[in-house]
């Protein structure tokens, strides 16, 4: 299948454009389904907190660290292997075991059941965006590398958004029924009913991933001197700390992104106690909201990026990314301070704009200041930078506030004050971050 518009011929070398499109579908449809795996618990907080007992400093760990222990620390040693080993079957042994992982969340009985599950999830789940990078970097060339890594990133509100509309479907649907009673596992809740219904269906995706033909690794730019041949981690990790003042500010940028995305994931319970909103309305709003602007501004930001490099403007997406930081900061800000939920919502909606254009360019960004030799390991060290950031700093910042600042009743505020705490300085080193990235693609335009 080809991308809306996209009639080029396939260049030498690559799959075909009809395939290529095939696989990025494939690898979209797994991301949305990470995303609702992993957004799901989002907006079952309430619920959980009063069946298990648990304080909002409890249900922070579980948004946060429990997921991103193993899905921001097995990133590198997976990037390794996804330059190495057949990448399909990796993320289809991924897709299985956190879509497993998700349906045994329904069964925990306690804190300690919770948290191994939420960290299996995220064992599965970082096999997938290194794999999926990299094969997208090697279906595509660089000038029409934009539109399909664009086009993957929507999953982020696709699978953010359908999390949304699912959950809140399962909980009305749960208030007309006196029990859940289920084979093999008896009486359950409804959050725990909720688990089984977003996990099991991923268990046949990850069948389809062992159908997908490995594409051909294609050749890149000679490295830019000779310490940079290899691709092994120490390799990596010696390339990098060469380039820290390039990667470090770059980086800045979508950690930020990604602190602030995931710490709405207090979203349901800031219009539940700011406003009294039940779960299942701010889902259904959220969702819908979700999908109607995240993927038009995650595809808008791809093709701004294709047709802005193509003028040769040589830092295209970076500009787009820091763009959007700037709508992410004033949007995050008033939003949660806003009078009425209607009005609060639709700041959000800005804000999903902003998060989305962010989202959609980092990794277009930094495969061009990459070397081609050890793109799946930095691409995988991308990824664990800004999932560490945003899971450890997103949700646990606001339950700490909320818990010994603003007390849980302020939660408003707790939301208003993350995006300036972490937002400001991003965009105040702006300049300094645009100067450093053309260095370095500059540098990586002289090999070619």
């Amino acid at each position: 299948m080809n991308a809306p518009g996209d009639r080029a011929a396939p260049s030498p070398g690559y799959p075909s454009s009809r395939y290529a499109w095939y696989m990025v579908v494939l690898l979209t449809v797994a991301y949305v389904f990470s995303f609702v795996d992993r957004y799901i618990l989002g907006l079952l907080i309430e619920p959980i907190k009063a069946d298990l007992g648990l304080s909002d400093t409890q249900i922070g760990l579980l948004l946060g660290p429990a997921f991103a222990i193993f899905y921001a620390t097995m990133g590198l040693p997976l990037g390794w292997l996804a330059d190495r080993w057949r990448r399909t079957w990796i993320v289809g042994l991924g897709v299985a075991l956190w879509s497993a992982a998700t349906a045994a969340s329904g069964l925990a009985r306690d804190f300690g059941h919770l948290f191994m599950a939420r960290m299996s999830v995220g064992v599965g789940e970082a096999t997938l965006s290194p794999c999926a990078m990299s094969m997208i970097s090697d279906s595509f060339p660089k000038e029409r590398r934009a539109r399909p890594i664009a086009f993957y990133s929507m999953a982020l509100s696709l699978g953010a958004g359908t999390a949304s509309l699912v959950s809140a479907g399962v909980l009305q649907w749960a208030k007309s029924v006196p029990g859940i009673e289920l084979p093999l596992v008896g009486v359950v809740a409804p959050w725990q009913f909720t688990f089984f219904v977003v996990g099991l269906p991923g268990l046949l995706l990850a069948l389809l991933m062992f159908t997908l033909r490995e594409p051909p690794r294609q050749p890149g730019r000679a490295p830019a001197d000779a310490a940079d041949a290899g691709n092994d981690l120490p390799d990596l990790l010696r390339h990098v700390a060469r380039h820290r003042h390039t990667y470090l500010p770059f980086l800045s940028v979508f950690c930020f992104m990604t602190v602030l995305a995931y710490s709405q994931g207090w979203g349901a319970p800031l219009f539940q106690r700011t406003w009294g909103w039940e779960a299942s309305r701010y889902a259904i709003v959220n969702g819908t909201l979700l999908l109607a602007l995240g993927p038009a501004s995650v595809n808008f930001a791809g093709w701004l990026s294709d047709r802005w490099t193509a003028r040769g403007i040589e830092d295209a997406p970076l500009r787009i990314a820091l763009a959007g930081t700037a709508v992410m900061v004033v949007s995050g800000v008033l939003a949660p301070l806003l009078p009425s939920p209607w009005l609060a919502m639709g700041m959000f909606g800005v804000n999903t704009v902003g998060i989305a254009l962010v989202s959609a360019v980092g990794v277009t960004a930094l495969l061009n200041i990459s070397p081609a030799n050890m793109r799946g390991q930095i691409v995988a060290g991308y990824y664990m930078c800004i999932s560490l950031a945003g899971l450890l700093l997103g949700p646990t910042t606001i339950a700490l506030l909320n818990d010994h600042v603003f007390g849980a009743e302020g939660i408003r505020y707790s939301m208003a004050l993350l995006p300036a705490l972490y937002g400001v300085p991003v965009l105040a080193m702006s300049g300094l971050i645009r100067r450093r990235y053309l260095q370095a693609y500059r540098q990586q335009e002289a090999l070619g």
